[in-house]
């Protein structure tokens, strides 16, 4: 089974055990209401979808638990897939909506958003004990090290991160950006297949191709009631939040 390192932790709850069920599920429970409601916050800057936070949790989940992750592990990766963008409160919507090309100084503000999230979320100490925070904070680092804002490689990527990381590229992928039209499930398949070793796990990739078929189908359900939460957002000057 692979686990985050946190799971490991003595000093944390053992999350499976009897007498830990009750009192895990009611605090889940609230843990994830509010994180549904901050992905909603953050996808609500975004006037072409409403649902990407909700699908990179979903999808996050079901790759965890392909990937041989419990319930309880997958539900924690879940949580941290609706909270992974939670750092673009910070990032200004001049950067986030630009619909060209970003320059150096911009880009830099874009990359900060993984730490900003964890910055937000770490005095949660609901969300600290279990991992979520290093989650949020490496989801956009590569497998092979080449990713931010640390360059972390490897192992040393916590795994829900590595899930995430998969979940939030596919979702992206299918969704229409200023820069590009959206891509078929087929051709964003494709992709994440070209890039594991590099930019994704392959542990992680095996998973998705291993549940491909249920990761399609919840796609396709979520995108038949997306629809942007504020209308009024949609305007010629706000072409679309960038992944």
């Amino acid at each position: 089974m692979f686990k985050p390192p946190f799971f490991d932790d003595p000093a944390q709850p053992d999350l499976q055990s009897p007498k830990s069920a009750a009192g895990r599920g009611t605090v889940m429970a609230a843990v994830h209401e509010l994180a549904a409601s901050l992905g909603r916050a953050i996808d609500a800057k975004d006037p072409h979808t409403l649902t990407h936070s909700e699908e990179v949790a979903e999808v996050a989940r079901v790759l965890a638990r392909s990937l041989g992750l419990s319930s309880p592990e997958a539900d924690i990766v879940h949580v941290a897939g609706h909270l992974h963008d939670i750092g673009k409160i910070g990032v200004p919507d001049a950067v986030l909506c630009k619909p060209g090309r970003l320059t150096g100084a911009e880009w830099d503000r874009m990359r900060a958003h993984p730490a900003i999230g964890a910055e937000i979320l770490a005095p949660l100490s609901c969300l600290s004990g279990l991992g979520v925070v290093e989650m949020v904070a490496a989801h956009h680092e590569r497998f092979d090290g080449g990713g931010y804002p640390l360059g972390l490689a490897g192992q040393d990527i916590p795994i829900g991160a590595r899930i995430i990381a998969v979940a939030d590229s596919l979702s992206a992928m299918l969704q229409s950006r200023p820069y590009r039209p959206a891509m078929t499930f087929e051709a964003a398949r494709a992709e994440i297949l070209r890039c594991q070793g590099t930019q994704f796990d392959p542990d992680v990739v095996a998973a998705f191709m291993a549940a491909q078929a249920t990761v399609h189908r919840l796609c396709l359900s979520l995108r038949e009631n997306d629809r942007p939460l504020f209308p009024d957002l949609c305007a010629p000057d706000r072409p679309g939040v960038r992944p």
